[in-house]
């Protein structure tokens, strides 16, 4: 069992930055978790943004070049910097594990990912 807990969400403006932590209750070391964050606005599915397995990198389009995910296995901590936000960035972040995988697409669905945190609300003004 892996429980995680985000904090970093805030109100910011267009063309900031912000940095959202996600803490694991246990070890969810490099070769055993992938992490990634997800995100969600009201009334619609939730949405891919970036996965990280092993050394591998995953970004959906519209944050390639502004949001980057990394982690520091000795604090069990992944990371979200997210630069040059934009209003449309506005959601709810979800940070979730799932064991590594090695193949497919799969990782882009909510339902492939077992462990989730509880979401932090990212708000975007213009």
């Amino acid at each position: 069992q892996v429980q995680l807990v985000e904090s970093g969400g805030a109100l910011v403006q267009a063309g900031d930055s912000l940095r959202l932590s996600c803490v694991a209750s246990r070890r969810t070391r490099g070769y055993d978790y992938a992490l990634g964050w997800f995100r969600q606005t009201p009334g619609k599915e939730r949405e891919f943004v970036t996965a990280l397995n092993s050394n591998d990198r995953y970004y959906t389009d519209s944050v390639k070049g502004r949001f980057t995910i990394s982690r520091d296995n000795v604090k069990n901590t992944v990371y979200l910097q997210m630069n040059n936000l934009k209003p449309e960035d506005t959601a709810v972040y979800y940070c979730a594990a799932k064991p590594l995988f090695t193949s497919g697409d799969d990782y882009l669905r909510a339902t492939s990912w077992f462990y989730w945190g509880q979401g932090t609300q990212v708000t975007v003004s213009s």
